[in-house]
């Protein structure tokens, strides 16, 4: 909740108008609970879009490596009628976890040079779907020097 790369995101919903809600996974930091591998991760997040939604306004999912798997796999889930808006994954975890399709208008940003999710997953995941991969140039998994240019991708995409 506190990486760099998920305050950027915050902070350019926040800039768009959108309620920027974070928190940790269970086991993380001061959160209660162990690594569930995905699934009580999933369920965590479900409870935070139901305790914090608020009602007719549009909800943005986003999520940054493996809360980018979580954040796909929540918006999955989410019932009919109740879908995300959009959804925002960054270096999301295309290796490790099985990410589920997502909607065709998923902002999907990844670092050319990420050495923590190498592209070829992310692309070997989008690429069934024809879903396109903002690919930053140089750019690793934190983004080092680039939060700025991230940070404007996500507004001119969501603006």
């Amino acid at each position: 909740m506190d990486n760099k790369v998920v305050q950027t995101l915050a902070r350019a919903l926040l800039q768009l108008g959108h309620r920027a809600v974070r928190f940790n996974f269970r086991g993380v930091g001061a959160s209660e609970g162990a690594w569930d591998e995905g699934r009580g991760e999933v369920d965590d997040a479900l409870a935070v879009i139901a305790a914090q939604r608020e009602p007719n306004l549009p909800l943005v999912l986003a999520g940054f490596s493996f809360g980018g798997y979580v954040a796909a796999e929540a918006a999955a889930r989410l019932p009919q009628g109740a879908e995300a808006e959009r959804l925002i994954l960054v270096g999301p975890s295309t290796q490790k976890q099985q990410l589920p399709a997502v909607a065709q208008d998923t902002l999907v940003i990844h670092g050319e040079l990420d050495d923590v999710v190498p592209l070829s997953a992310t692309l070997a995941w989008a690429r069934p779907q024809s879903l396109p991969v903002t690919v930053v140039a140089g750019g690793g998994h934190f983004f080092h020097g680039q939060l700025g240019l991230l940070k404007n991708i996500v507004l001119r995409a969501l603006h």
